[in-house]
């Protein structure tokens, strides 16, 4: 079962009872959001590659926030780009909007937005056009891709709570999804995560964190 929960900013997120934490920070979900994987990732990568449409990887596809706030920024530039979310255990519909994260986008995003949500669940696309999302049923261990990224956001729930999701092998396969120059953004940082990217041959920066975070990783590959 998942409980609404307000954070910190005014803004929502869930809390799994099963997994035993929040999709999103309590210190607040909009802010971490925006600071971690728009701010740190999205906009790197589209001023890296200005003229590119790309592709993004989000591992815990969750509530939706990170795809939202990701479509309207780039609506915002008019840049396109495609997106796949690991999601194991999709929420409902009903969820999803549970959360009010529609008050945050534009009307016809959303809408399209709950559209491709649904079919997206049931007949996952392929990358054959611009602007599509493909939400993989699956978990991490399982996923695999004929694809390359140039970006992922990694936002996996806690290494407290699913330590099998932070491991050495997990997240070398990560990185086997990257294009070289690619880019991997995470709210969490710790030297064995450091270490785990740095032996994939990723170039690791730390950036300050959310709040209620210190610190956050951003790492590029290199090879």
């Amino acid at each position: 079962m998942n409980i609404l929960t307000a954070t910190a900013d005014g803004s929502f997120t869930l809390y799994n009872e099963t997994i035993g934490e929040h999709y999103h920070s309590k210190h607040g979900a909009l802010q971490e959001s925006k600071h971690v994987f728009i701010e740190a990732g999205l906009k790197k990568v589209f001023t890296d590659y200005p003229e590119q449409n790309i592709n993004i990887l989000e591992v815990g596809f969750g509530t939706g926030l990170n795809y939202i706030l990701s479509r309207s920024f780039a609506e915002s530039i008019q840049r396109n780009f495609n997106y796949t979310g690991i999601e194991a255990f999709p929420l409902s519909l009903a969820e999803l909007q549970s959360t009010q994260y529609q008050q945050y986008v534009a009307e016809p995003l959303w809408n399209k937005f709950e559209q491709d949500y649904q079919q997206s669940i049931s007949h996952p696309a392929e990358i054959n056009t611009p602007e599509y999302l493909q939400i993989a049923h699956t978990t991490l261990q399982e996923f695999t891709s004929r694809f390359k990224y140039d970006l992922i956001y990694f936002d996996a729930f806690s290494v407290q709570h699913q330590p099998e999701l932070w491991s050495d092998e997990i997240i070398t396969k990560v990185c086997t999804f990257l294009k070289p120059g690619g880019i991997f953004v995470t709210y969490a940082i710790t030297g064995k995560l450091k270490r785990a990217l740095k032996s994939c041959g990723m170039e690791i920066e730390k950036l300050p964190g959310a709040p209620g975070k210190r610190e956050m990783l951003r790492a590029r590959k290199l090879i």
